[in-house]
Protein backbone atom coordinates (compact mmCIF):
# COMPACT_ATOMS: atom_id res chain seq x y z
CA UNK A 1 0.00 0.00 0.00
CA UNK A 2 1.15 3.41 -0.91
CA UNK A 3 2.67 5.53 1.85
CA UNK A 4 4.36 8.48 1.62
CA UNK A 5 4.53 8.70 5.36
CA UNK A 6 6.57 5.47 5.86
CA UNK A 7 9.68 5.39 7.09
CA UNK A 8 10.99 1.59 6.20
CA UNK A 9 14.29 1.15 6.05
CA UNK A 10 15.35 4.63 7.66
CA UNK A 11 17.35 5.02 10.88
CA UNK A 12 16.51 7.92 12.73
CA UNK A 13 18.38 9.08 15.92
CA UNK A 14 15.85 10.11 18.52
CA UNK A 15 17.75 12.21 21.82
CA UNK A 16 15.90 12.99 25.10
CA UNK A 17 13.48 9.78 24.34
CA UNK A 18 13.59 8.49 27.70
CA UNK A 19 9.94 10.15 28.14
CA UNK A 20 7.52 12.78 27.10
CA UNK A 21 7.69 13.85 23.12
CA UNK A 22 11.40 12.03 22.71
CA UNK A 23 9.47 8.53 23.97
CA UNK A 24 6.04 8.85 21.55
CA UNK A 25 8.41 10.54 18.83
CA UNK A 26 10.65 6.74 18.83
CA UNK A 27 7.49 4.55 19.55
CA UNK A 28 6.16 6.11 16.73
CA UNK A 29 8.60 5.99 14.67
CA UNK A 30 9.16 2.33 15.11
CA UNK A 31 5.70 1.82 13.87
CA UNK A 32 6.17 3.54 10.79
CA UNK A 33 9.10 1.09 10.11
CA UNK A 34 12.08 2.91 10.72
CA UNK A 35 15.59 1.68 12.75
CA UNK A 36 15.73 3.67 16.22
CA UNK A 37 18.98 4.96 17.93
CA UNK A 38 17.60 6.27 21.32
CA UNK A 39 19.31 7.82 23.79
CA UNK A 40 18.60 9.40 27.30
CA UNK A 41 19.41 10.66 30.65
CA UNK A 42 17.78 8.48 33.03
CA UNK A 43 18.43 5.05 32.05
CA UNK A 44 15.41 2.77 33.94
CA UNK A 45 12.97 5.52 31.59
CA UNK A 46 15.25 4.95 28.32
CA UNK A 47 14.78 0.90 28.69
CA UNK A 48 11.01 1.60 29.09
CA UNK A 49 11.09 3.37 25.41
CA UNK A 50 12.80 0.88 23.97
CA UNK A 51 10.83 -1.95 25.64
CA UNK A 52 7.65 -0.49 23.55
CA UNK A 53 9.26 0.18 20.23
CA UNK A 54 8.17 -2.08 17.41
CA UNK A 55 10.18 -4.14 15.78
CA UNK A 56 14.18 -5.14 15.69
CA UNK A 57 17.89 -3.89 15.33
CA UNK A 58 17.09 -1.02 17.53
CA UNK A 59 19.87 0.37 19.90
CA UNK A 60 19.76 2.69 22.75
CA UNK A 61 23.20 4.68 24.58
CA UNK A 62 22.25 6.12 28.37
CA UNK A 63 24.31 9.13 28.12
CA UNK A 64 23.97 13.01 29.29
CA UNK A 65 24.54 15.96 26.22
CA UNK A 66 25.69 18.61 28.64
CA UNK A 67 28.90 16.01 29.24
CA UNK A 68 31.14 16.37 25.79
CA UNK A 69 32.69 13.56 26.01
CA UNK A 70 29.42 11.95 26.46
CA UNK A 71 28.33 13.30 22.91
CA UNK A 72 31.26 12.13 21.42
CA UNK A 73 30.65 8.84 22.39
CA UNK A 74 26.90 9.44 21.01
CA UNK A 75 28.53 10.83 17.37
CA UNK A 76 30.88 7.54 17.33
CA UNK A 77 27.99 5.05 18.46
CA UNK A 78 26.03 6.90 15.96
CA UNK A 79 25.82 4.66 12.27
CA UNK A 80 25.06 6.71 9.26
CA UNK A 81 21.42 8.04 9.72
CA UNK A 82 18.66 9.18 8.02
CA UNK A 83 16.63 11.20 10.30
CA UNK A 84 18.01 13.21 13.58
CA UNK A 85 15.23 14.52 16.09
CA UNK A 86 16.24 16.62 19.16
CA UNK A 87 13.82 16.68 22.03
CA UNK A 88 16.05 16.89 24.61
CA UNK A 89 15.27 20.13 26.55
CA UNK A 90 14.12 21.70 29.84
CA UNK A 91 11.52 24.21 30.86
CA UNK A 92 12.02 26.97 33.22
CA UNK A 93 9.79 29.75 34.60
CA UNK A 94 11.72 32.85 36.73
CA UNK A 95 10.78 36.41 36.38
CA UNK A 96 13.57 38.19 34.33
CA UNK A 97 14.96 40.49 37.43
CA UNK A 98 15.96 37.00 38.92
CA UNK A 99 16.98 35.64 35.85
CA UNK A 100 21.14 36.35 36.65
CA UNK A 101 24.01 33.99 34.22
CA UNK A 102 23.55 30.89 36.26
CA UNK A 103 19.47 30.49 35.23
CA UNK A 104 20.91 31.83 31.36
CA UNK A 105 23.12 29.32 31.20
CA UNK A 106 21.40 25.98 32.90
CA UNK A 107 18.82 26.70 30.05
CA UNK A 108 20.79 27.22 26.98
CA UNK A 109 23.10 24.84 27.74
CA UNK A 110 20.37 22.07 27.74
CA UNK A 111 17.99 23.89 25.41
CA UNK A 112 20.45 25.06 23.06
CA UNK A 113 24.25 24.32 22.99
CA UNK A 114 24.07 20.96 23.42
CA UNK A 115 21.71 20.24 20.73
CA UNK A 116 23.61 22.30 18.13
CA UNK A 117 26.65 20.71 19.31
CA UNK A 118 25.59 17.27 18.59
CA UNK A 119 24.06 18.45 15.40
CA UNK A 120 27.50 19.92 14.58
CA UNK A 121 29.36 16.93 15.35
CA UNK A 122 27.30 14.94 13.34
CA UNK A 123 27.34 17.10 10.18
CA UNK A 124 31.39 17.18 10.57
CA UNK A 125 31.22 13.44 11.10
CA UNK A 126 29.28 12.75 7.89
CA UNK A 127 26.75 10.72 9.88
CA UNK A 128 23.79 12.35 7.67
CA UNK A 129 22.74 10.87 4.58
CA UNK A 130 22.18 12.88 1.63
CA UNK A 131 18.77 13.85 1.53
CA UNK A 132 18.28 12.96 5.32
CA UNK A 133 15.63 14.87 7.57
CA UNK A 134 16.84 16.85 11.21
CA UNK A 135 14.06 17.98 13.20
CA UNK A 136 14.65 20.63 16.54
CA UNK A 137 11.71 20.53 18.89
CA UNK A 138 11.10 23.86 19.98
CA UNK A 139 8.05 25.72 21.28
CA UNK A 140 5.38 28.62 20.35
CA UNK A 141 7.16 30.20 23.31
CA UNK A 142 9.88 30.50 20.66
CA UNK A 143 7.97 31.66 17.95
CA UNK A 144 4.70 33.19 18.67
CA UNK A 145 3.57 32.94 22.78
CA UNK A 146 5.63 35.13 24.89
CA UNK A 147 4.12 34.58 28.74
CA UNK A 148 5.47 36.35 32.09
CA UNK A 149 8.09 34.51 33.32
CA UNK A 150 9.39 32.63 30.47
CA UNK A 151 11.88 35.31 29.34
CA UNK A 152 14.99 32.58 28.90
CA UNK A 153 13.24 29.72 28.48
CA UNK A 154 11.69 31.64 25.46
CA UNK A 155 15.00 33.16 24.27
CA UNK A 156 16.98 29.39 24.38
CA UNK A 157 13.45 28.04 21.74
CA UNK A 158 13.64 31.33 19.62
CA UNK A 159 17.76 31.04 19.14
CA UNK A 160 16.95 27.47 18.07
CA UNK A 161 14.51 28.14 15.65
CA UNK A 162 16.70 30.78 14.03
CA UNK A 163 19.50 28.77 13.95
CA UNK A 164 18.11 26.31 12.37
CA UNK A 165 16.85 28.10 9.24
CA UNK A 166 20.33 29.06 8.66
CA UNK A 167 21.73 25.30 9.00
CA UNK A 168 19.29 24.21 6.64
CA UNK A 169 20.47 27.06 4.14
CA UNK A 170 24.10 25.70 4.65
CA UNK A 171 23.11 21.86 4.52
CA UNK A 172 20.71 22.41 1.61
CA UNK A 173 23.21 22.03 -0.82
CA UNK A 174 23.05 18.10 0.30
CA UNK A 175 19.68 18.00 0.61
CA UNK A 176 19.54 17.90 4.24
CA UNK A 177 16.31 19.06 5.28
CA UNK A 178 16.15 20.51 8.48
CA UNK A 179 12.93 21.93 10.27
CA UNK A 180 11.71 22.66 14.24
CA UNK A 181 8.25 21.68 15.56
CA UNK A 182 6.77 23.97 17.93
CA UNK A 183 4.26 22.55 20.34
CA UNK A 184 1.94 24.76 22.73
CA UNK A 185 1.16 23.41 26.25
CA UNK A 186 1.85 19.29 25.75
CA UNK A 187 0.35 17.12 28.66
CA UNK A 188 3.47 15.25 29.97
CA UNK A 189 4.19 13.60 33.48
CA UNK A 190 6.46 16.87 33.64
CA UNK A 191 3.75 19.23 33.43
CA UNK A 192 1.41 17.58 35.74
CA UNK A 193 4.20 17.24 38.34
CA UNK A 194 4.75 21.34 37.74
CA UNK A 195 3.95 24.24 39.90
CA UNK A 196 0.04 24.67 38.94
CA UNK A 197 -2.75 22.74 40.04
CA UNK A 198 -5.14 20.34 37.58
CA UNK A 199 -7.71 22.91 38.30
CA UNK A 200 -5.87 25.79 36.76
CA UNK A 201 -4.43 23.67 33.92
CA UNK A 202 -8.05 22.39 33.38
CA UNK A 203 -9.21 25.96 33.45
CA UNK A 204 -5.86 27.23 30.70
CA UNK A 205 -6.59 24.25 28.33
CA UNK A 206 -9.94 26.19 27.74
CA UNK A 207 -7.93 28.82 26.47
CA UNK A 208 -7.10 26.02 23.40
CA UNK A 209 -9.78 26.25 20.72
CA UNK A 210 -9.86 22.94 20.40
CA UNK A 211 -10.61 22.50 24.41
CA UNK A 212 -7.51 20.72 25.19
CA UNK A 213 -3.49 19.98 25.70
CA UNK A 214 -1.38 18.59 23.39
CA UNK A 215 -0.47 14.67 23.42
CA UNK A 216 3.01 13.42 22.92
CA UNK A 217 1.62 11.96 20.14
CA UNK A 218 0.07 14.66 18.35
CA UNK A 219 3.98 16.19 18.25
CA UNK A 220 5.59 12.89 17.06
CA UNK A 221 3.28 12.50 14.14
CA UNK A 222 4.65 15.70 13.11
CA UNK A 223 7.93 14.95 13.48
CA UNK A 224 7.02 11.94 11.70
CA UNK A 225 6.06 13.82 8.53
CA UNK A 226 8.72 15.82 8.65
CA UNK A 227 11.21 12.86 8.68
CA UNK A 228 9.38 11.01 5.78
CA UNK A 229 9.40 11.83 1.92
CA UNK A 230 6.24 13.66 2.22
CA UNK A 231 7.93 16.55 3.37
CA UNK A 232 10.74 16.35 0.62
CA UNK A 233 10.27 19.97 -0.44
CA UNK A 234 10.23 21.16 3.25
CA UNK A 235 12.97 22.60 5.20
CA UNK A 236 13.94 26.49 6.75
CA UNK A 237 10.11 25.88 8.55
CA UNK A 238 8.88 26.43 12.07
CA UNK A 239 5.66 24.08 12.23
CA UNK A 240 3.83 25.72 15.00
CA UNK A 241 1.18 22.23 16.20
CA UNK A 242 -0.32 24.09 19.38
CA UNK A 243 -4.27 23.41 18.68
CA UNK A 244 -5.48 26.88 17.26
CA UNK A 245 -3.60 28.93 20.53
CA UNK A 246 -1.78 31.23 18.98
CA UNK A 247 -4.52 32.24 16.47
Amino acid sequence: MYNPFSLVGKTILVTGASSGIGRATAIECSKMGAKLIISGRNEENLNETFDLLIGDNHSKIVLDLLISDSVTNLVNYTSVIDGLVLCAGIGKTSPFQFCDKKVIDEVFNINFYSQIELLRLIVKSKKLKKESSVVFVSSIGGVVKFNIGNSVYSASKAAINAMMKVIALELSNKKIRVNSVNPGMVDTKLLRGGSLTDEQLEEDEKKYPLKRYGQPKDIALSIIYLLSDASSWVTGTTLIIDGGNSI
